[in-house]
């Protein structure tokens, strides 16, 4: 059976940075991005390398603020 793919995302610009997303990823594909600061002046959580997503959903669910969005391929 092959593993399900996902597109993630994040509204940045609402983004507080606190990392729990990457902490829940279970293939380590989540980081905050310390080149730039979102318009509340956190590093933002993104993905680089969205062909490794699961569609999990881990990151969603942890997120205090609702910024991510799972959608499964």
């Amino acid at each position: 059976m092959a593993k399900a793919k996902g597109n993630v995302t994040f509204e940045e610009d609402l983004c507080k940075g606190c990392g729990l997303c990457v902490t829940v990823c279970p293939v380590d594909i989540i980081s905050l991005d310390k080149g730039r600061l979102n318009k509340k002046g956190y590093y933002p959580a993104g993905i680089e390398e969205m062909d490794k997503c699961i569609a999990c959903a881990n990151c969603a669910t942890v997120c205090p603020d609702l910024v991510i969005t799972v959608e499964r391929l």
